[in-house]
């Protein structure tokens, strides 16, 4: 398509927009989908627009784009319900580890703990290991709990389940060097 039948086109297309919502509207149930889906396919015209055939009807060949635009929403919506449908499928087959495993990641971080700085060991050993909560951890190192819980995200994510490795009983916080012993 040269530059003048290729402006030609897309004023024919422009001027034709409404009728192009009005056939795309109730089949996506929604305007601002539909003109969404209006938007790519004017993109594609102008990316693609070369292959509109000498003589053919530019707004034909538009609504054969359309309705491939709309095959192609469908099938990203059908792959994308299939994928939601499926990790809900892995959060229900999904099982709480064994206090064997748990104890044998514990072990593997605490012995990676002397590697990181100390205010992130400090946090992870307390807060991870031990089940202290964030406040607790706040007051104990006397920052505030929006300190603590900036400290607690920054820190590396190699922690097992918050509490995972605590006894019993949560304890109060100790600002002691981490501990590699496990």
């Amino acid at each position: 398509m040269t530059a003048a039948p290729a402006t030609e086109h897309l004023a024919t297309l422009v001027d034709n927009r409404r009728r192009f919502i009005a056939f795309l509207e109730p089949r996506v149930g929604d305007l601002a989908l539909a003109e969404d889906i209006l938007q790519s396919a004017f993109l594609k015209t102008v990316e693609k627009g070369d292959t509109i055939r000498r003589g053919e009807n530019v707004v034909a060949w538009f609504y054969r784009l359309l309705r491939n635009s709309l095959i192609d929403h469908y099938r990203h919506m059908g792959a994308e319900r299939r994928a939601l449908e499926t990790a809900a499928n892995w959060s229900s087959e999904w099982e709480e580890p064994d206090r064997q495993t748990e104890q044998a990641v514990c072990r593997c971080v605490l012995r990676l703990l002397p590697t990181l700085r100390d205010d992130y060991a400090i946090v992870i050993r307390l807060v991870d290991l031990e089940g202290v909560s964030v406040s607790d951890f706040a007051a104990d190192q006397g920052v505030t709990p929006n300190n603590a819980r900036d400290r607690h995200g920054r820190s590396p994510g190699l922690r097992p389940s918050s509490g995972a490795c605590a006894p019993s009983s949560p304890r109060r916080p100790s600002s002691s060097p981490p501990s590699s012993s496990a």
